[in-house]
């Protein structure tokens, strides 16, 4: 038996998806091993948006999403951009 996954891989301006046909024991280590995907930078994994082990077995339909690291505190680039706003009006 097998399942069709798909591996995903955002970055600003850029995307890459792949569709592929694994074992039904699949790992999410097999989808990217299988992907092709180059993973320097990956801080993670997710499937459909929530985090997950390299280990978790994969089920028919499932998105595999690449993590990468924050470039920017999320926190710190609001302030930086209210104190932009606030020194120019």
């Amino acid at each position: 038996m097998s399942i069709r996954v798909q591996v995903v891989q955002a970055w600003p301006r850029h995307q890459q998806a792949v569709e592929i046909v694994l074992t039904a024991d699949a790992t999410i280590a097999d989808a990217i091993a299988a992907s092709g995907f180059d993973t320097t930078g990956i801080e993670g994994y997710a499937i459909h948006g929530e985090r997950a082990d390299a280990g978790r077995t994969l089920r028919e339909g499932d998105r595999v999403e690449l993590l990468r690291a924050l470039q920017a505190d999320p926190k710190q680039a609001r302030r930086r951009r209210a104190m932009q706003r606030k020194e120019q009006g």
